[in-house]
């Protein structure tokens, strides 16, 4: 049985989604796409992404690894509503033998403006163990193609930043 793809990607710059509605059940009693539903139009982009690199769901259980969001930072910076056209840009800013730091933006799908950013750090880990691991080298050099070809982009507005709030005056 086949453990890796079986195509070599392209990696645009940034990784650009598939197009996804916010449904009438996402939304909250503001009338507007609930916080949770943020995570999972996020999350839906990243394991795109992570298809490419060769790990995403449809190879994660037969190859016993996947990828584990260790901490995150989102940033809500426009309103959603029902029926809205949304696409997700993914940049990969860092990796390592076992982690994958990118910064992903929401966007409204037609006019482009930018509703929420979110920075990830993700974790390879065994699915038996559960245990970090290094990610298999098929997968590192398709991280490393794809650092690259991000590499060129200019820094993301919002990338570490803290959260807190400063004394006012």
């Amino acid at each position: 049985m086949l453990k890796t793809q079986d195509f070599e990607p392209v990696f645009f710059a940034p990784f650009v989604s598939s197009t996804m509605e916010v449904k009438r059940d996402w939304t909250d009693y503001n009338g507007h796409l609930n916080v949770a539903y943020y995570s999972l139009l996020f999350d839906r982009a990243f394991d795109e992404v992570l298809d490419l690199l060769g790990l995403g769901p449809s190879l994660a259980r037969l190859r016993g690894s996947s990828f584990f969001t260790v901490e995150t930072h989102t940033r809500y910076l426009r309103e959603l509503a029902v029926g809205a056209p949304v696409r997700v840009t993914v940049r990969l800013v860092d990796y390592d033998d076992k982690r994958l730091h990118v910064f992903e933006t929401l966007h409204h799908g037609t006019e482009g403006w930018v509703s929420a950013t979110l920075e990830q750090v993700a974790l390879h880990v065994d699915l038996d163990s559960r245990r970090a691991e290094a990610m298999p080298d098929d997968v590192v050099e398709r991280a490393a193609a794809m650092r690259v070809a991000h590499a060129a982009l200019a820094r993301p507005d919002g990338i570490g930043r803290a959260i807190g709030m400063p004394q006012r005056c």
